[in-house]
């Protein structure tokens, strides 16, 4: 059963090229290491007519858009496996010196894929 790790996070507007320069690095590790799809997307029209927006969700403070992220893996093991193999490396290239984002406001979990994308 595929597994997804997905992200969403607060990044100031004026940190997006840099956020996405961080982020294709990104996914060049965790494609080298095995995950199957990777994918940013920057928030765009983030005031539905319905339900609860991301702004709200999130909290975002004026000048902040929404990023929603996610890595897609065959199971949760290999996503385990994937995961340690991106984490050595990312300490050998030694990481962005700032995150171009507010770390404890990010929100992150594992999910089981269910429906979709060759989810069984």
């Amino acid at each position: 059963m595929r597994y997804v790790d997905g992200y969403v996070l607060p990044v100031p507007r004026k940190m997006v090229k840099a956020y996405l320069r961080m982020a294709r690095m990104g996914e060049r590790v965790w494609r080298k290491n095995g995950a199957l799809d990777y994918m940013e997307c920057v928030g765009d029209d983030l005031h539905p007519k319905m339900g609860l927006s991301f702004p709200r969700l999130m909290r975002l403070r004026p000048g902040e858009t929404a990023v929603f992220a996610f890595v897609v893996f065959k199971s949760r093991a290999h996503r385990d496996r994937v995961n340690a193999r991106v984490m050595k490396d990312m300490m050998k290239m030694g990481g962005p010196k700032e995150m171009p984002f507010d770390v404890k406001r990010m929100a992150y979990g594992g999910f089981k894929a269910a429906v979709g994308g060759r989810a069984a």
